[in-house]
């Protein structure tokens, strides 16, 4: 008996450390390092720009997005909006009626018959996008009036091919995001200054048009995927702070995971189909893929392994009271998502994210991984 609980703890401690010595070598790191914003040499520019919206019923909020970006502090005779619609509700009539009277800027409205997926609509979108910068942005967030400047200061850059910038504020009040986001904006700075980060962001993210390249059909990461494609053909893909956004987001763990999962899912594959990256373009394929590899596709069945081997302990040391350890990890995901941790809540963000990584990983076993996503009318009403 007291070799097997020896063997346990073993094998709890070393799938501990495992999971967490990626984590504190990257913290460390940036700890001792500390790079603050973006690492490319912004300078200031005022390129054309071609915003590209991508809308599927959103006839609540269409208008409001609208109105946010023709108030941006750009000066719009340079500006096109490119937006590629696949709706069966009044969008289509809400944004030529928004327009009707507008001498700028410029739109161009790609009306498709019907709903293909996110990658082909934004193919078609990118491929229709005439000006020197792309930003792709998502109806349902909110972009600072200076973005367009700070992304153009960034692609001033001439190693620099995109930027994606950061959520500076979860609307719905989510502490569970919250949390995750300040973690991921630490991770994103590192890995910039190292090379280039590898997640992008829908509600925010800008492209040099001479180097956007079409993205699979079946993609659900478009963003980060055409930014791991520009760094694959040689220029940097960055993150910048100073571009700030908002976008909604729940804190209910069963809410979460229709948002997350999705997301996780994307990711996940597009690692495994670029995984030929490894160990080559600089410390991209050196530091920072390798480092992603583990937090999505290693780390999370550490995680799980690990905590069903805790039970496991617990149950041979204590009998029945031995339940405390999956008792206590439901206890943790009870409060964290319902943001009732206070300072423990970037942990939860964390976990949280692993578990839909792990939840991903299985969904993408089964066969799942739809291009075509659904309304969260919920997020609507936050956006709202």
């Amino acid at each position: 008996m007291r070799r097997l609980v020896r063997g346990l703890v073993g094998a709890v401690a070393t799938l501990v450390s495992l999971t967490g010595l990626p984590y504190a070598i990257y913290l460390l790191l940036a700890k001792a390092w500390n790079p603050q914003g973006s690492p490319a040499q912004k300078q200031p520019a005022e390129p054309t720009v071609s915003i590209v919206l991508p809308t599927y019923n959103e006839e609540r909020i269409v208008e409001n997005k609208l109105r946010d970006i023709v108030s941006l502090d750009y000066p719009m005779e340079k500006v096109e909006v490119v937006i590629v619609d696949s709706s069966d509700d009044d969008t289509r009539e809400i944004i030529r009626s928004f327009f009707a009277d507008r001498q700028t800027p410029e739109l161009t409205l790609l009306e498709e018959d019907e709903r293909r997926g996110l990658a082909p609509a934004l193919n078609d979108a990118y491929a229709a996008a005439s000006n020197e910068m792309v930003v792709k942005t998502d109806c349902d967030s909110k972009v600072a009036a200076d973005a367009l400047r700070e992304a153009a200061a960034n692609l001033a850059d001439p190693d620099v091919g995109a930027v994606t910038g950061r959520n500076v504020d979860v609307l719905g009040g989510s502490d569970v995001e919250e949390g995750y986001r300040d973690v991921q904006a630490t991770i994103q700075t590192l890995e910039s200054h190292l090379d280039s980060t590898l997640i992008f962001h829908g509600p925010f993210s800008a492209f040099e048009n001479r180097e956007i390249v079409p993205i699979d059909p079946d993609s659900i990461a478009d963003d980060t995927e055409l930014a791991l494609k520009i760094r694959r053909n040689g220029k940097r893909v960055v993150f910048d702070p100073a571009i700030r956004y908002k976008e909604a987001s729940h804190s209910a763990f069963n809410k979460r995971r229709s948002q997350k999962d999705r997301r996780a899912m994307g990711l996940i594959r597009l690692l495994l189909r670029n995984r030929d990256m490894l160990g080559r373009y600089g410390l991209y394929g050196g530091v920072v893929l390798p480092f992603n590899w583990w937090f999505m596709l290693i780390s999370p069945w550490l995680m799980a392994v690990g905590i069903g081997l805790a039970t496991i302990l617990g149950l041979v040391v204590a009998g029945p009271f031995g339940l405390v350890v999956p008792a206590s990890v439901g206890a943790f995901t009870l409060l964290g998502s319902r943001d009732k941790l206070g300072s423990l809540q970037a942990v939860y963000a964390v976990f949280d994210t692993q578990v839909s990584l792990l939840f991903a990983a299985v969904k993408l076993w089964r066969g799942e991984g739809s291009a075509v996503w659904d309304v969260d009318e919920e997020l609507r009403d936050l956006y709202e």
